[in-house]
C-alpha cells in the first residue's frame, strides 16, 4: 500500500512539473530549422566553369602547371573540355550565363579563380581536372652479402588509378568560406553594400544565418556531386573513387554550390588517350551536363513547391 502511494504522489509531483513548465515559461525564441536546399524564387542563372592549373602568365609570378602524363599536360586537356562545356551549356540552357575563369593557356591563381566566381554571383562552380598518383618506393635486391640480399629503394611510377573522383570542400575549413558568403551576402543586386563585414561577423544572428548557408551549400554540392558521379559510372561505365570532402583552396572561397571533377588518371596510359580523344572528353561533357540539368530540375522543382 504504502508502494503504491508513494507512486502516485511521484506521478502527481511529475504532471505539475510540466504543466507549470508549459503554462509558465515561453520558448525564447522561435525555432530554426534546417533550409530547404532552394528558395521559392531559385534559378540557376550563372554556372562557373573553372578550367583547373595552366601555364606561367607572360608577366611571371606564381602559377600551378597541374599533373603531366607521357604525352600530355593536365593544364591543357582542361581547358579543351572546359570550353566544351562552356559550349554545351550554352547550347542546352541558352537562358543559363556561363562564365569562365580561364580562356586561354595561362593559369589563374586560385584566390582569383574564387573572385571571379563570387563577383559573378554564381549559382554552381564547377571545376574541372585530372588526376595523378605520385610514385611509390619499392625495395629491390641489389646484390648478396654473406649470402644475405642487399636492397634499395627506387622510386616507380604508380599507373594503377582509374577512373573518376568527385570532391566537395571540407567542413574541416570553414574561416575561408565563412568569409566568402559574407561578402556575396552583403551586396546587392545593384551592387551596394547593405553592411559591412565586421557588423555581420559581430551579429550573432548573421552568423547563424551564415552557418545555414554554408550546410545548405554543402548539402547541394554533394547532391550534384553525385548526380554527375552518377552519370559518369551508370551513362559512361566508367570506374570512380566517389565523391569526397577535401581541403580544397578555390572550393572553400566561393560563395555557392562548389565542385571539383577529377576526370581521370592522366599517367595511366589508357586514361590519358581516354583524356585526350574527342571521344572521351564529349562523354565528360555530356555527364556533366546531363547531372546539372537534373540537378537544376530537381532544385527548381523543389523551389515551386
Amino acid at each position: 500500500m504504502k508502494n503504491k502511494a508513494l507512486k502516485r504522489l511521484i506521478y502527481s509531483l511529475l504532471t505539475f512539473v510540466v504543466s507549470f513548465t508549459l503554462l509558465s515559461f515561453k520558448h525564447p525564441s522561435p525555432i530554426i530549422k534546417d533550409p530547404p536546399l532552394t528558395d521559392s524564387s531559385f534559378r540557376i542563372r550563372t554556372i562557373i566553369v573553372d578550367a583547373g592549373h595552366g601555364e606561367r602568365p607572360p608577366e611571371g609570378g606564381r602559377y600551378s602547371p597541374g599533373a603531366q602524363g607521357s604525352y600530355s599536360f593536365e593544364r591543357n586537356i582542361t581547358l579543351s573540355i572546359a570550353k566544351k562545356l562552356q559550349a554545351e551549356f550554352e547550347k542546352d540552357m541558352p537562358d543559363v550565363k556561363i562564365v569562365m575563369t580561364r580562356t586561354n593557356n595561362y593559369d589563374v591563381l586560385w584566390g582569383k579563380r574564387a573572385e571571379i566566381a563570387n563577383s559573378n554571383r554564381g549559382d554552381l562552380f564547377i571545376s574541372i581536372h585530372c588526376n595523378s598518383l605520385p610514385n611509390r618506393t619499392i625495395r629491390e635486391v641489389v646484390g648478396h652479402k654473406h649470402h644475405k640480399p642487399i636492397y634499395r629503394s627506387v622510386s616507380v611510377p604508380d599507373r594503377s588509378g582509374k577512373g573518376v573522383l568527385l570532391l566537395v570542400y571540407s567542413t574541416n575549413r570553414i574561416g575561408p568560406q565563412n568569409e566568402a558568403l559574407r561578402e556575396n551576402e552583403i551586396i546587392g543586386d545593384d551592387n551596394k553594400v547593405e553592411t559591412s563585414v565586421e557588423e555581420k561577423a559581430d551579429d550573432p544572428m548573421a552568423v547563424i544565418m551564415l552557418n545555414r548557408m554554408k550546410n545548405k551549400f554543402r548539402k547541394q554540392s554533394i547532391r550534384l556531386a553525385d548526380l554527375i558521379n552518377d552519370e559518369f559510372t551508370q551513362t559512361d561505365g566508367r570506374p570512380s573513387d566517389g565523391v569526397r570532402e577535401q581541403v580544397v583552396f578555390v572550393l572553400d572561397h566561393t560563395a555557392m554550390p562548389s565542385v571539383l571533377v577529377e576526370t581521370g588518371y592522366i599517367n595511366n596510359h589508357e586514361e590519358e588517350d581516354y583524356l585526350n580523344s574527342e571521344k572521351g572528353q564529349n562523354e565528360i561533357v555530356a555527364s556533366i551536363v546531363r547531372a546539372v540539368e537534373k540537378y537544376r530540375d530537381e532544385a527548381e522543382a523543389v523551389s515551386k513547391n
